[in-house]
């Protein structure tokens, strides 16, 4: 069982920055892959950006590329979400995943997730 938790949500004004946090603990033990998504009240969740332990490039949905950057620390189960000139439309309820492969995380069915942070760009 591994357990996945948030951090690092707030309210910013457009064009401001925020950094997201994760950690993954519990049987976290070999290869993972991790992964933020969002959500806003009414719609399907999305992927926002996904990354594996054990080399390999980053995934960035097309809203994400060039502003958000996602990075880990492998030693510390821990992932980041850095998220710069953000929109009013970035505004979501923000969500870390966990799974041991990669393509759970890519079809929206992780194995963990955790309880969300909410993020919110005023204009």
């Amino acid at each position: 069982q591994v357990q996945v938790a948030e951090s690092g949500g707030g309210s910013v004004q457009t064009g401001g920055s925020l950094r997201l946090s994760c950690v993954a603990s519990g049987n976290t033990d070999g290869r993972r892959c991790m992964g933020w998504f969002r959500q806003v009240p009414g719609e399907k969740r999305e992927g926002v950006a996904i990354m594996c332990t054990r080399g390999g490039s980053a995934w960035y949905a097309d809203s994400a590329k060039g502003r958000f950057t996602v990075s880990q620390v492998n030693s510390k189960n821990t992932l980041y979400l850095q998220m710069l000139s953000l929109k009013p439309e970035d505004t979501a309820t923000y969500y870390c995943a966990s799974d041991p492969t990669y393509q759970p995380l890519i079809e929206g069915a992780p194995a963990y997730w955790g309880q969300g942070t909410q993020v919110t760009v005023s204009s």
